[in-house]
């Protein structure tokens, strides 16, 4: 592993942090950031679409505060990971599987810094969709969490066959690389007032993201490309028609999420033994950049949950 850019001064981590370029097993170098260390394990964080490591610099602490040790990735085709079109604005990704070789790039990192076991699953949004899969492939973890987790994603029902046949006639044609319609190749969070924003109701919060990315603008993202639409869609459906998971299950999302969609993570939990769902009111998408004391609860809550699956 050789060091990473890790801007530190947006970052609000602990002392310690840090990152790194992994190899992936199929030769990419995937960003992995060190965000703390705790004696009572690790916890391996998934980070949604268009985020980046440094936003994640504050839910290091937090869980180290709790005992806890923390790594998270940025994915390919976002952060400082390498993109893969020449408009490097537009989210993309040539197959949904790929980002499994990312994980593999946090695992080995996770591994030479032997961060301290048992290793947990934090999975959010996108990162949510991609940790599921992770697990069944055998991601090495004691029990796994999930925030406003992607098993759905929030389309009207009818327009949902148009959205998987658009973008796959899209991809057919050879025009997958365009922008899904909807989107803006601007990263939503430098363009969308804080009122009636889609992430958190924490206007501190939204104001330090968007400082992030307009100190650091190479790490901005914006809309997905039809490609990205058909590959997550599809990979949605594969991941409904597969058991749970047979370790401890947490999910926890905002009851006014309109990103991802809620009866999605209703239907797995309830077939997920002893999974358990928890519906914070009032929150939006982003539980880990919500108002204090939504954060705090949620950091208690997965704390404790990863306490008892030890």
């Amino acid at each position: 592993m050789n060091d990473a850019p890790f801007f530190a001064g947006i970052a609000d981590a602990g002392p310690s942090a840090r990152a790194v370029w992994a190899a992936a097993p199929d030769g990419y170098a995937t960003r992995v950031a060190h965000l703390g260390g705790g004696p009572k394990g690790t916890v391996l964080l998934f980070p949604g679409r268009t985020e980046y490591v440094e936003k994640y610099g504050p839910g290091g602490r937090e869980l180290a505060a709790r005992g806890y040790g923390c790594v998270a990735v940025d994915w390919r085709g976002q952060g400082l990971t390498e993109r893969f079109l020449p408009d490097a604005a537009l989210g993309h990704v040539p197959q949904f599987s790929d980002y499994q070789a990312d994980v593999a790039a946090l695992v080995a990192s996770a591994e030479a810094w032997e961060m301290p076991r048992p290793w947990h699953l934090i999975g959010h949004s996108m990162g949510g969709a991609i940790g599921l899969r992770a697990l069944y492939d055998g991601l090495p973890v004691a029990s796994a969490a999930f925030s406003g987790p992607m098993w759905g994603i929030a389309l009207n029902p009818v327009l949902r066959p148009l959205a998987q046949g658009i973008s796959g006639g899209a991809r057919a044609l050879g025009l997958g690389n365009r922008l899904a319609p909807g989107s803006d190749r601007a990263n939503y969070i430098l363009t969308a007032p804080f009122e009636d924003n889609t992430l958190t109701t924490s206007p501190d919060r939204y104001a330090w993201m968007r400082e992030q990315l307009t100190a650091h603008p190479e790490l901005a993202l914006g809309g997905p490309t039809l490609h990205w639409v058909n590959e997550a869609l599809a990979e949605i459906g594969r991941l409904e028609r597969e058991p749970a998971p047979k370790m401890p299950g947490l999910c926890v999302t905002g009851s006014n999420e309109r990103i991802v969609e809620i009866p999605s993570m209703r239907t797995r939990m309830e077939g997920w033994p002893g999974g358990r769902l928890i519906e914070e009111e009032g929150a939006e998408h982003e539980l880990m950049m919500e108002r204090d004391d939504v954060r705090t609860r949620f950091f208690d809550t997965v704390a404790a949950h990863f306490d008892a699956a030890a």
